[in-house]
């Protein structure tokens, strides 16, 4: 089923947020909006399944919110990448730096499927360091990157030198800090 959506025009923008100077995209007017949201998920499963992948890896917290109905429609696992500190047992972690700081990102060690093909979710690309940790996470599993899904991408912030070994695809890039 083809939507005809602006994504541009369900994105809310709001300047000066987290910090001066930079202008966040807030995916919770997609999810407000059935129609964006249901474009979103369509076009994710389009391009999710033609990396024939076996599992799908969700980026705490707006990622699970794309990367769930994905992962149910298709009938694959969904992993869930979280922030440190939040799963119990063995984990693999992995450390990255942030456009204002640095975080570190862990998953269940039991969860990664060894020889698997995993895609991973987010809603926004910036910098692509926690898709890369993230990354890292399943190969230390043994696991390997069939591609990256984001609804925004941030091109203008070097994700792609980031994230140049494997397939990435978002629904809509802004190249310049003022939204353009």
């Amino acid at each position: 089923m083809k939507l005809d959506v602006d994504l541009d025009q369900a994105i809310r923008k709001i300047p000066d947020f987290p910090k001066p100077g930079i202008l966040f995209y807030d995916i919770t007017s997609v999810l407000k909006d059935p129609a964006a949201f249901a474009y979103c998920i369509n076009e994710a499963k389009t391009w999710i399944n033609t990396l024939k992948p076996d599992a799908i890896a969700a980026i705490d917290a707006r990622g699970f919110l794309f990367a769930a109905p994905v992962a149910k429609d298709l009938a694959l696992p969904l992993i869930m990448v979280r922030k440190k500190g939040k799963l119990p047992g063995k984990v693999y972690s992995e450390d990255f730096a942030l456009e204002y700081g640095t975080d570190t990102v862990e998953v269940h060690a039991d969860d990664v499927p060894e020889n698997a093909r995993v895609v991973i979710v987010d809603d926004l690309i910036a910098t692509g360091g926690t898709l890369a940790a993230s990354a890292r996470l399943f190969r230390k599993g043994g696991a390997q990157l069939a591609g990256v899904f984001g609804v925004i991408g941030l091109p203008f912030l070097g994700f792609h030198t980031v994230l140049q070994d494997m397939p990435v695809k978002t629904l809509v890039d802004y190249h310049s800090e003022t939204g353009d």
